[in-house]
């Protein structure tokens, strides 16, 4: 049992779970634009046992899979599974045990969303295959946290509608942009080892501006968010300052100087999802 519990603590750093921040936001988001007020307390409860339960499988198994690549990366090779701390084995049987709790949650929001769940965790551990085949993988990443408002629009309503569909496309060029900055610490390596990306594939200038153009797109389907909802100033503030700070998140590296990447990556973007989820939701409850 020591063993178990000390496996499910490593596991649980390795896949760092508490970067579930960037898309529960979103998520809660979806929740309550859908309910246009707060949802009920059980949706919401079941919508972060989702999302948690989502991502902690999408992330254990991109480990899983990753794991021969990861110990011949020098930035990877001292992830638990390459350096032995953690076995293959218990690894994927964490990560179906993480796909059951997310069928179950799906199963106690709604019929809709119990039918989807299969295709949902098709999206978020089929991420892990695609730098093998696409250099566009950064943007099957965004669709896996971009579905995460749209999936909790269908727990609250029952139903997809358009406006769910425009949170996807923010969520995913927002992630999908920052992936390609990330993926430039690695260029070298994908390209010896023949792995994918828009960084192997366009150099890492040509992916900073791809990474600038997905940014620009998601600050302009920001500002369309905000007349499709009917958000009123409280959520043009949100949004303004979140496109503020992804500027600023440009401004810190650049294709000479990635070595406030981390910054960029996990402190930014951690606070630009918290902040347009105060604004938004404040705007909305305001009414």
């Amino acid at each position: 049992m020591e063993n178990v519990l000390r496996s499910t603590r490593i596991t649980l750093e390795m896949i760092k779970w508490e970067h579930s921040i960037f898309a529960l936001p979103f998520a809660l988001m979806g929740a309550i634009l859908a309910a246009n007020g707060w949802p009920a307390g059980r949706q919401l409860l079941w919508i972060v046992v989702c999302m948690v339960s989502a991502r902690s499988a999408a992330m254990a198994f991109n480990r899983w899979l990753d794991r021969e690549i990861d110990a011949h990366n020098p930035r990877t090779s001292m992830r638990a599974l390459p350096a032995g701390e953690l076995s293959a084995t218990f690894v994927l049987c964490f990560t179906v045990i993480a796909c059951g709790v997310f069928i179950i949650g799906a199963a106690m929001l709604n019929h809709l969303t119990l039918l989807l769940s299969p295709v949902a965790l098709i999206v978020v551990l089929g991420y892990s295959f695609m730098k093998r085949v696409t250099r566009w993988s950064h943007m099957v990443l965004g669709l896996a946290l971009g579905i995460a408002p749209a999936a909790a629009w269908i727990a609250v309503r029952g139903k997809l509608e358009t406006r769910a569909v425009l949170l996807t496309v923010i969520v995913l060029l927002w992630v999908g942009g920052f992936d390609v900055l990330y993926a430039c610490q690695d260029f070298q390596h994908d390209r010896e080892v023949g792995l994918h990306s828009v960084p192997q594939a366009f150099g890492i200038k040509g992916a900073f501006a791809i990474a600038r153009a997905m940014h620009a797109g998601m600050a302009l389907l920001l500002l369309v968010m905000l007349r499709s909802f009917h958000l009123g100033k409280v959520s043009f503030i949100g949004v303004l300052l979140v496109i503020a700070l992804l500027a600023y998140e440009h401004s810190i590296v650049s294709p000479r100087d990635l070595r406030r990447m981390n910054a960029a990556f996990f402190t930014l973007n951690g606070v630009i999802s918290v902040l347009l989820l105060f604004f938004v939701s404040a705007d909305v409850l305001h009414h």
